[in-house]
């Protein structure tokens, strides 16, 4: 199975918000945890993070042939980036939008534009979630 990982703007700096609210979430642990939950499986990934738009819509086209599924962290796009929405529309790839809750983000499940568009949308503690949405696509695979 082949997953992409596209993380939104300012994922980048999460470290410091997480020591703000007392906790030890980088987007590298983030990554090593979700790269850690995958070994010795038959799992492919590919991981971005931007803060540009052109860059998030050619990540995903350039793997909607290759990718079998998406986990998308919109961050701020959630609320205005439709050109992102398009890009995964026409991907046809299952997509999972993880949202961040206590403290990492002030999104909710509706106020995302991408809510209707992704296939799931799971919402949780960045270090949590994306090892959800992992768990949530490798049992429906």
């Amino acid at each position: 199975m082949n997953i992409i990982i596209l993380h939104g703007p300012n994922l980048n700096l999460i470290g410091s918000l997480s020591a703000q609210l007392e906790k030890r979430t980088t987007l590298d642990k983030i990554n090593r945890d979700i790269r850690r939950k995958v070994r010795n499986q038959d799992i492919q990934l590919k991981i971005e993070q931007t803060h540009k738009v052109f860059q998030a819509i050619n990540f995903i086209q350039r793997n909607r042939n290759w990718a079998d599924a998406i986990i998308f962290a919109p961050m701020a796009w959630a609320r205005y980036e439709y050109a992102i929405g398009d890009a995964l529309k026409f991907a046809h790839v299952k997509t999972t939008q993880v949202l961040f809750t206590e403290g990492f983000g002030d999104l909710s499940e509706s106020d995302s534009i991408y809510s209707s568009i992704v296939d799931t949308t799971l919402m949780g503690e960045p270090d949590q979630v994306y090892l959800d949405a992992l768990d949530s696509i490798i049992k429906t695979a």
